[in-house]
């Protein structure tokens, strides 16, 4: 391609889209930018720090020390880091999770972040997946997609996902997390969770991960056909 593709990929907590979108951008060769996870490491600092991610005093009080990076590796995963130290996989704890969440609602995080993943799309033809992507990080974005399930869907996958990673936990706790989410996502004032105008909708309840994938691959296909002058797939 003669010019950089940015794929803008939103949804609730639990969609998929993390897993999908990595899947895609290694299938079309695209780089994958996991916006959550930079909004995970935020909310690690914050408990590492004592401070309640709710906080939004005390947490922008943190923002000018923070050292994040994301990173890949030889496998081409993303990677987070905080002060140096790869912090991919303690930013997936629940509780963490949680705190994201109630970060990512405070406009000082937003603004602060914001130009590290416009500077991704900038340099690179990325597949980029959030809340706000299509709608306030790359609202010129190449294509938008707006990716869902239902709250029990989502939920069944978040539990069997934790427990592949041996956490302990129970369906209600899980569904209960993934509703306050979707309200701490959809209600906050600053960018919420919401479906671009030109996005295309993308339910998944009905699929599993590889029916959800082809039907992902066939969206962006179509956009990839049609940008090179040829007949959609």
């Amino acid at each position: 391609m003669e010019k950089h593709v940015s794929i803008a990929i939103d949804g609730p907590s639990g969609a998929g889209k993390s897993s999908l979108a990595r899947r895609c951008a290694a299938a079309f060769g695209f780089l994958y930018a996991d916006t959550g996870a930079i909004y995970r490491t935020v909310a690690l600092a914050a408990k590492r720090s004592g401070v309640d991610p709710k906080d939004s005093e005390a947490v922008s009080a943190l923002l000018p020390g923070l050292e994040i990076r994301m990173g890949y590796n030889a496998a081409g995963e993303q990677r987070m880091y905080l002060g140096g130290e790869d912090v991919s996989e303690a930013i997936r704890m629940p509780e963490i999770s949680l705190g994201a969440s109630d970060v990512s609602a405070q406009p000082a995080v937003r603004q602060f972040l914001l130009e590290m993943q416009r500077s991704l799309a900038r340099e690179n033809s990325v597949i980029m997946d959030g809340r706000d992507i299509g709608t306030v990080v790359l609202p010129d974005a190449d294509l938008k997609i707006f990716l869902t399930a239902s709250a029990e869907a989502r939920a069944e996958r978040r539990l069997k996902e934790l427990r592949g990673r041996n956490v302990e936990t129970d369906f209600e706790s899980v569904l209960e997390d993934i509703r306050y989410r979707d309200r701490q996502d959809t209600e906050r004032e600053i960018a919420p969770l919401r479906r671009a105008e030109d996005a295309v909708l993308l339910d998944t309840t009905e699929l599993d991960f590889d029916e959800s994938f082809a039907a992902l691959s066939q969206i962006v296909l179509e956009k990839l056909c049609m940008d090179d002058g040829g007949e959609p797939a």
